[in-house]
């Protein structure tokens, strides 16, 4: 019996912060190592954000660490509504999901939906290059997790 998103290799674990700009100093420090660049969601017209199926503007601000074996994402998002903001205002700073390198995103989205983890969020990467999507996985599972789909 295989994986139904075809892999078990974490990629990314995601963070939702108040602030990206003050934790990725300390992760920084942390590590020992130049703080990254902060980076935007990018444009709305590239984005075409949805959260819980309605189009939304929502956006964040960004900071990626690459580690050896897993990318630390540091996710600081605006008031609109969204999975990030959700989870910030639900549980505070801390996990907001891990992640996994799929193909064929859209259709292990309708595969989770019929086996009872619905979407979240979903959007394009703010270059158009991929895509993502939060999948809520906290009733059997406990956790949310983002399937990233390179194009």
């Amino acid at each position: 019996m295989g994986s139904v998103i075809e892999t078990n290799v974490v990629c990314q674990i995601g963070l939702v912060v108040n602030d990206v700009e003050k934790t990725g100093q300390a992760f920084a420090d942390f590590f020992g190592i130049e703080r990254p660049e902060v980076a935007d969601s990018g444009p709305d017209e590239i984005v075409k954000a949805e959260v819980y199926g309605e189009r939304s503007t929502a956006s964040c601000k960004m900071m990626f660490f690459d580690t050896p074996t897993v990318q630390i994402e540091l996710i600081e998002p605006d008031e609109k509504p969204s999975a990030w903001r959700d989870i910030l205002n639900e549980k505070g700073e801390g996990l907001h999901h891990i992640a996994f390198q799929v193909k064929d995103a859209e259709g292990k989205i309708k595969t989770l939906g019929e086996k009872g983890f619905p979407l979240m969020q979903k959007g394009n990467y703010g270059n158009g290059s991929g895509m993502y999507a939060y999948i809520d996985a906290r009733k059997d599972l406990k956790l949310i997790f983002e399937l990233l789909e390179s194009f």
